[in-house]
């Protein structure tokens, strides 16, 4: 959902409401800027639990000379922001927020909060025809150390008895409350998924990876009470495979009558789906709903990499994802046959409105219409994605010409670190994707019962989201040509103006939190430089004393200015 708020002291506000966070866009007159020191930020629950509650929002830095431990939150009513754009990550799905942006003038420890404009916005409930939801994963290290304490201490703990070709996390178990916070309810979205399938239900799953406890307890007991089950998973004889039989061998799936269906392939069976359907007397399915996204079936995946369950209640949607469903289990052994009848059942539709595709594919159609969509960016481009492996096309596509007049934010994750894309693509910033030492006031980050480096597996590209009219793509694709030609992929196209405007709101309003995150962390390691040029011995960064911080957004960066601009108009 977004909302644009009134004026008042020559402020304005426009909000974008995802399911676990608030994204806030403000912009002043140039009249307004005269002694602006930033915005303090209020927040009042209108619904839910918490009704008639309020706060002030947290931000980071404060303002040099004032005693400040590095890392811990501050309220914007003592040390305001200095954004034109901050997001809030403490709501929850389903509940009224009324937002009150207040300018701040005056000077340091005396500062003069003023009236300012009222947004409200609802965040996207469980209930949603469309509901998605990310995890928060690693990716917001000092957070989990503020709610986690004691889980930290394990953490920090392992690291000192850390011995040369030993993992010292491998015997680590956190608290439910960690692990609660880790999935923010992606868990519990995969879960209730299938808790809600009745007995006289289907429901069908095509999966990479199959081991989470939680999952397989979940199918298991919708086994039991009647719901018929069908399990694809990957089985070419890997590791994966491995792991995934053997935790449905402990979970005793067959003998409670699932029909477990080995997908055998030479590169990857990488769907990520589910599908429930009404069984007819005759035993046949009309599916109701999907659930598909970025994320396997895997304490890996539901806690520590950056991943998106998306649940689609729509009987369409539910049929397309059924179609191929069955389409896989037909040609369970003929991976050549896959791809001929699901290039001929699933033709590329670039004038769909959702357009559901599944690879493999005998041409790279899939490919060319990303590229197609992405070359549409006329005004932002917000994405996450995987790997460096990306095709040629698409990566330039996204990347774009340097200084041209679309801002592109974007994180890609490879095996040692982040890359991210400054705004006018001039450079790329470079972050470690683990912190090795911690950073004033960070959290060591560990990879923790990990296989492999991965934080952000999401796979998400949204062109012009700050237009009314976004277009979405989000999956298991990772741009790759093993993910065209070769894999078995899902992946969703959704053209988001209208009703679909709030789906798109729901995944980039995660994507900005990815981004701000990693380039956050990134600014805190540059060196800092006095007015003479010289470095300064204290590298933390500060508030700005004055009005000076509002010039980049008024033509001292020409990508600034443009974000102003476009986020709220």
């Amino acid at each position: 959902m977004r909302r644009l708020g009134g004026t008042t002291n020559g402020v304005r506000v426009k909000a974008f409401a995802g399911t676990t966070g608030v994204l806030l866009a403000m912009n002043v007159g140039a009249p307004a800027r005269k002694g602006l020191l930033g915005f303090a930020i209020e927040r009042e629950t209108m619904s839910g639990k918490f009704k008639g509650s309020k706060k002030w929002l947290d931000a980071m830095l404060d303002f040099p000379g004032i005693p400040h431990n590095a890392g811990e939150p501050v309220p914007t009513n003592k040390a305001p922001v200095q954004k034109f754009r901050w997001s809030d990550y403490t709501v929850f799905p389903g509940v009224d927020y009324r937002y009150t942006i207040h300018p701040v003038r005056g000077e340091a420890g005396d500062l003069d909060i003023q009236d300012g404009p009222k947004v409200s916005v609802t965040t996207m409930g469980p209930d949603s025809e469309h509901y998605v939801i990310f995890n928060r994963a690693a990716a917001a290290s000092q957070a989990f150390a503020r709610s986690n304490p004691k889980d930290a201490v394990k953490l920090w703990l392992a690291e000192q008895k850390k011995k040369k070709g030993r993992d010292p996390f491998a015997n680590i178990s956190f608290t439910p409350e960690a692990y609660n916070w880790l999935s923010r309810g992606l868990l519990e979205t995969i879960v209730g998924f299938i808790n809600d399938t009745g007995d006289a239900m289907a429901i069908d799953v095509a999966i990479y990876e199959f081991q989470h406890p939680g999952i397989r307890a979940a199918i298991a007991a919708a086994a039991k009470r009647g719901v018929t089950v069908r399990l694809l998973h990957h089985a070419k004889g890997d590791k994966t495979s491995l792991e995934s039989e053997k935790a449905i061998k402990a979970s005793g799936l067959r003998a409670l009558g699932v029909d477990v269906i080995k997908r055998k392939t030479s590169k990857l069976m990488h769907n990520k789906f589910m599908v429930r359907s009404k069984l007819s007397s005759a035993g046949k399915r009309t599916a109701t709903a999907a659930l598909f996204g970025s994320t396997n079936f895997t304490d890996n995946g539901v806690y520590r990499q950056g991943n998106v369950v998306h649940i689609a209640r729509n009987a369409d949607i539910g049929a397309r994802y059924l179609e191929q469903f069955e389409r896989l289990v037909t040609t369970a052994e003929d991976a050549s046959e896959t791809k001929k009848e699901t290039s001929a059942a699933n033709p590329i539709d670039k004038t769909a409105r959702i357009f559901d595709g599944f690879s493999p594919r005998a041409k790279r159609d899939d490919l060319d219409y990303f590229v197609k969509i992405i070359d549409g960016a006329k005004r932002d481009l917000l994405f996450t994605t995987v790997f460096l492996q990306i095709v040629p096309d698409i990566l330039t596509a996204m990347l774009g010409k340097p200084h041209d007049d679309v801002i592109r934010i974007g994180l890609q994750n490879t095996a040692t670190k982040i890359i991210g894309v400054h705004k006018d693509r001039s450079a790329l910033f470079v972050t470690p994707a683990f912190l090795n030492t911690g950073l004033e006031g960070w959290l060591k980050e560990s990879k923790y019962d990990q296989e492999g480096n991965i934080l952000i597996h999401c796979k998400i590209i949204i062109a012009n989201f700050t237009s009314d009219a976004p277009t979405l793509i989000s999956g298991s694709h990772n741009f790759t040509n093993p993910a065209s030609n070769g894999n078995d992929e899902n992946y969703v196209v959704m053209k988001c103006s209208d009703d679909l405007l709030d789906v798109a709101d729901a995944y980039g309003v995660e994507v900005m939190r990815l981004y701000d995150h990693y380039r956050f962390r990134w600014l805190a390691k540059q060196p800092k430089k006095t007015a003479s040029g010289k470095l300064k011995k204290d590298n933390a960064p500060y508030l700005s004393l004055d009005d000076s911080w509002t010039d980049d957004y008024f033509g001292g960066d020409t990508m600034k200015t443009a974000d102003r601009n476009r986020f709220c108009p």
